[in-house]
């Protein structure tokens, strides 16, 4: 297939914008602020990284972006998200069902909770292609062993009719993505996509994720916590915590001098091949804040080694470093670049 080119007015045309985005679950303790004022984009033909621990908002950014929240207990209390200039926020519950999975579509963490178990494959495919594409039975049918055949799955025209049940968590996962890309979207956002699989499977479907998005054009969100995966699928890194975006760059700026006491963190506790045998694996220490009560200041502060006195008053603004890089850090980025 040949690679896809956006030339140069599309690669800098960013398709999502998410701006000043406030996400919060009403609770008996009080508001739960899971995303507090998180700010990034996407550009046309891009693929993005969200990186952090558990609970920093990663994944409820991503439904955000779809208006996927439950309400109650959860409201997008503020914010703009931005797609092709068009704010999602404002729009009806119809305007948006034209969107998901047509325009925007997201595979999700467990593809054994997301498929239907008392559907076929081809009905669950077929659902989207009739509703969003307009393709009769025949043509729905054909087209979903097609889609099949694109992400990897053997005897493609038998297994169409078999249930989700009778395919391995491999298969699973590339189901969702065919579901995914059955509407030829405009963005993908993947949400821990290789969750619980083998790493051979992970680097098969990444590869498959990775040549779709060079060969159709396709912009990708790659939520993980997994740094290889970032490391050769993402062009560009935004990293998560509290709810709040800590720093972003490219890939190549994230392993080479990150600025961030936090990135730097998470980049130091991943394992190492090269490192001594008898050397202890790095962590880093204590938890993350409840986010009914936040610290005051920079929420990382307790857990950080280069925390001031400025760090427990203040919340760090992000701001600019150098060319794409942005942080929000009160330390001196020149210690970490």
């Amino acid at each position: 297939m040949a690679e896809f080119s956006a030339g140069e007015e599309g690669k800098n045309r960013k398709i999502l914008e998410i701006k000043n985005l406030r996400t919060h679950f009403h609770t008996k303790a009080g508001p739960l602020k899971a995303v507090d004022g998180l700010s990034y984009h996407v550009y046309k033909g891009e693929s993005v990284g969200v990186v952090g621990e558990s609970g920093c908002g990663k994944s409820i950014s991503a439904m955000s972006v779809l208006r996927l929240i439950p309400n109650p207990p959860g409201e997008i209390v503020s914010g703009e998200i931005l797609f092709n200039g068009q704010d999602l926020l404002k729009l009806t519950e119809q305007e948006m069902r034209e969107i998901r999975g047509n325009r925007i579509a997201m595979i999700f963490q467990e593809p054994s909770a997301s498929l239907n178990p008392v559907l076929t494959v081809r009905r669950q495919l077929s659902e989207t292609l009739e509703l969003h594409r307009g393709l009769d039975k025949k043509q729905s049918l054909e087209e979903s062993i097609r889609l099949l055949k694109q992400v990897g799955i053997p005897d493609a025209e038998r297994r169409v009719h078999d249930y989700p049940f009778q395919f391995s968590g491999g298969m699973q996962q590339r189901i969702m993505i065919a579901m995914g890309l059955s509407c030829k979207p405009e963005l993908l956002i993947a949400d821990e996509p290789t969750t619980s699989l083998d790493v051979t499977i992970q680097a098969q479907l990444m590869e498959l994720i990775d040549d779709l998005r060079r060969t159709s054009g396709i912009s990708v969100i790659i939520i993980t916590h997994n740094l290889g995966l970032v490391a050769r699928y993402v062009d560009r890194v935004n990293v998560m915590y509290t709810g709040r975006l800590v720093e972003s760059c490219s890939t190549q700026q994230l392993f080479d001098g990150p600025a961030h006491p936090y990135t730097s963190a998470l980049l130091a506790s991943v394992p190492r091949l090269d490192s001594p045998r008898k050397k202890s694996m790095r962590v880093i220490k204590g938890l993350p804040p409840d986010l009914t009560r936040l610290p005051s200041g920079c929420s990382f502060h307790p857990r950080c080694e280069s925390a001031m006195d400025i760090c427990r008053k203040e919340i760090p603004p992000l701001e600019h470093i150098a060319g794409d890089h942005y942080c929000a850090c009160f330390f001196d980025h020149g210690k970490y670049l």
